[in-house]
């Protein structure tokens, strides 16, 4: 077996988890964010060197390599992305995402808004053909206007799509993409198939929002791994739990693809103790970011909110919070504030003597004794206690009347403070007898796990040796596949129409041979399952449930459908003895690749007090002063090391705080197992 690589840019740095021969390597460069391209290959180049190859050889050995980016995530939060022209219905324009009520600039201007005169009936049946010159005109209008792509979204297009492909032959006709002047059309019915108006046209204007930005990078990126001599797939991460080529991959795919990925790997770290019910946390350098897995199954958005757009493509649920390590804090009303803005890889927290000026919660960190100044990043990277004092006193001790260690205090205090309420909050989708185990990664995680746990009543939390690198590693767990949607309406009940249903599946499992035949797979590899969306009849909810193909076929399986239905509905507030529709049916498709596979340690004899590499002064907060600790060198812990707070563990990509009242011990899985003593 090769190498393997997987690769995750976050906004302060980009992770990399690499592999061969089932050793397993993690990388951590600082993100560029003026051209991802640069930290991609930066990583690629730190990988090569963890195991002593050049980069040439490196990826001329290498069998896979996979890719999460924030692009998508960021140019929507930065309104940076194309400018984009809607052709909607009449009657449509209200719903065109043109508002600006955040403060933020609109996703689409308002006067590059057109309706054309068309209808689709409610029956899915088009009763009005669009007329081809006004399609042109409105077109040739929203071109002179600055629009680089044509967003297509029809009333019922979900029902029949019939009116949407028109238009995009039209377009295609008169804009052929041989020529210059060319176009690029996006029709809200090749994103999803799902009912809601509003939901189909944001979920295609975001597509196409970013589409270019992300179209450039990802071809980029793949251009430059050629001319290294990289001759397989570059696979994107998608926000489904799976990865795909780039030519496959709609960029509202990437969209929080890296946070969804750690939810994969926080349930596979969950499968390896039998746990069905976890809370995974991800804190960064920007975010931090919520996902839980109930019952084995990951928490799942049928109307996922994105950037405060609603949108109707299912994705994996992941709630994210604008504070991580550098997230900036300020006194606002007599009271410490963090984020959520950040200060991001450039400048960085003012410890990083970069050009930060404002005070962050890693400098915060690294007055109170918890980071090491000269062991930052393995020692790679020298932190500036001085720089960060300054910040805290002037905008924040200062301000206040305290110490600059009490301010850096309450700064910590406060992240853990608001981070263990939205955990909390993410707990209350357990049932009282089905406590969850948190499982927290991210590079800033260890430093504030258990302050978090703390807060949010969650007695016990996992921490992998990834956890660092925590969405790369999460990648490496990943599958290549694809999803397909089709609109159903038909009754689920034991008189199912499986006919249609057969047409459906028959059809989206063709579409899926091809695609798999161009990612380099049989279909003999291939493996799916169905996702089915049902409302009960009078109902306001619609609910996703996993079937095996086939299930309409065989009485025993769809009974054992109907019965999750019912009870699925029931669980969300719904009727569950009403009348039962499935309104969209999917079929996920998937072919096997590489994983990286997590082996047992043997229990070890070995003193803890060995792996002790020095003592450091730590702020204690209960004491109001500083008490040297011992910091231990987590490589040097064997199995069935236990660890008593307050002390720190170290790594040379990430710390573990262990809090007076805490306990931590190294299991059989490599994994800090973090408990309220």
């Amino acid at each position: 077996m090769g190498y393997t690589l997987d690769i995750d840019t976050g906004g302060t740095f980009t992770d990399g988890f690499v592999v061969h021969d089932g050793d397993a390597r993690l990388v951590k460069v600082p993100t560029t964010p003026h051209d991802l391209t640069i930290c991609f290959q930066e990583t690629i180049a730190a990988a090569a060197e963890v195991f002593g190859v050049s980069v040439e050889d490196f990826l001329s050995e290498a069998d896979i390599i996979r890719f999460s980016n924030t692009i998508g995530t960021n140019t929507i939060i930065q309104r940076d992305g194309s400018k984009i022209g809607l052709l909607l219905s009449k009657g449509m324009k209200s719903l065109a995402p043109t508002g600006g009520d955040d403060g933020k600039a609109p996703l689409v201007d308002p006067e590059m808004v057109m309706e054309i005169a068309e209808t689709t009936d409610e029956a899915g049946k088009a009763t009005k053909a669009p007329d081809a010159t006004e399609v042109l005109k409105a077109v040739q209008e929203l071109v002179d206007r600055g629009a680089r792509g044509i967003v297509v979204s029809f009333e019922n297009s979900h029902l029949n799509a019939e009116n949407e492909q028109a238009v995009r032959r039209i377009i295609k006709a008169e804009y052929p993409r041989d020529y210059l002047g060319s176009v690029s059309s996006f029709l809200s019915s090749d994103i999803t198939a799902r009912a809601g108006s509003r939901e189909r046209l944001n979920s295609a204007v975001l597509n196409a929002y970013i589409h270019a930005k992300l179209a450039r990078l990802l071809y980029k990126a793949g251009e430059d791994l050629r001319q290294k001599g990289y001759r397989k797939t570059l696979f994107i991460g998608h926000n489904n739990a799976s990865v795909a080529r780039v030519a496959k991959t709609r960029a509202i795919n990437t969209y929080n693809s890296g946070p969804a990925a750690g939810l994969l790997g926080a349930r596979e770290i969950g499968a390896l103790y039998g746990y069905d019910n976890l809370i995974s946390t991800d804190m960064g350098g920007t975010s931090y970011d919520i996902g839980y897995v109930k019952d084995g199954l990951a928490s799942y958005a049928l109307q996922p909110d994105v950037e405060g757009f609603p949108c109707n493509l299912p994705m994996m649920a992941i709630r994210a919070l604008g504070t991580g390590g550098g997230s900036i804090a300020r006194v606002e009303g007599g009271a410490v504030k963090v984020g959520p803005q950040s200060s991001g890889a450039l400048p960085g927290p003012a410890c990083f003597n970069l050009g930060g000026s404002k005070p962050t919660v890693t400098d915060a960190n690294l007055v109170l004794g918890v980071l090491d100044p000269d062991f930052f990043l393995g020692g790679t990277m020298k932190l500036y206690a001085d720089k960060a004092r300054e910040v805290i006193e002037r905008d924040i001790a200062g301000p206040l009347g305290i110490t600059v260690e009490e301010a850096a205090q309450k700064i910590l205090d406060t992240v853990n403070r608001e981070m263990g309420r939205a955990v909390a909050d993410v707990a209350t989708n357990f049932d009282a007898d089905a406590a969850p185990v948190v499982i927290a990664y991210g590079g800033a995680g260890g430093l504030h796990a258990c302050g978090i746990a703390a807060e949010a009543g969650t007695p016990k939390v996992i921490m992998t040796p990834f956890s660092s690198v925590s969405s790369a590693y999460s990648s490496s767990l990943m599958d290549v596949g694809h999803v397909y949607y089709a609109r159903a309406g038909v009754a689920l009940d034991e008189k199912i129409d499986a006919d249609l249903l057969d047409k459906l599946v028959s059809k989206s499992w063709q579409e899926a041979v091809r695609d798999m035949r161009g990612e380099g797979f049989g279909e003999d590899a291939l493996t799916g399952e169905l996702q089915l969306f049902v409302k009960s009849k009078g109902g306001d909810k619609e609910v996703l449930i996993p079937a095996p193909l086939g299930f309409y076929k065989d009485n025993a399986a769809l009974d054992v459908v109907l019965k999750l239905a019912q009870e699925t509905l029931a669980a969300e507030g719904e009727n569950p003895d009403a009348a039962l529709s499935l309104e969209t049916l999917a079929v996920r498709v998937s072919a096997e690749i590489s994983h990286y596979v997590t082996s047992e340690m043997p229990v070890t004899a070995d003193d803890p007090a060995q792996a002790v590499k020095a003592h450091r002064p730590l702020y204690i907060a209960s004491k109001s002063s500083f008490a040297d600790v011992p910091v231990y060198d987590r490589d040097k812990l064997g199995c069935g090391a236990a660890i008593s707070g307050p002390a720190i563990v170290e790594s040379d990509k990430t710390s573990i705080l262990v809090p007076e009242g805490w306990k931590m011990t190294l299991d059989t899985f490599n994994n800090a197992v973090l408990e309220g003593e």
